[in-house]
């Protein structure tokens, strides 16, 4: 499964939670890539990723809680 990750929208984002999420759902991004892609959506631009789909229902209740606004993409 394809998500696109489009903002964050918590007053104060946990950049260390919001890497470790991408890093835990993605199925081909480690810790500094993660880190980067943080990055890249908190300055305000869309970041895809590619997700197993056997934890996507985690996943994406992990993302909400973090306030991380994003579309699927397939």
């Amino acid at each position: 499964m394809k998500l696109n990750l489009l903002s964050c929208d918590a007053p104060r984002p946990d950049r260390r939670a919001i890497a470790k999420c991408i890093e835990e759902i993605s199925s081909n991004i480690d810790g500094s890539i993660s880190n980067e892609l943080t990055d890249i959506l908190l300055e305000g631009d869309a970041v895809d990723i590619e997700m197993e789909d056997k934890n996507s229902g985690s996943a994406l209740r992990a993302l909400r809680k973090l306030s991380v606004n994003y579309e699927i993409i397939e």
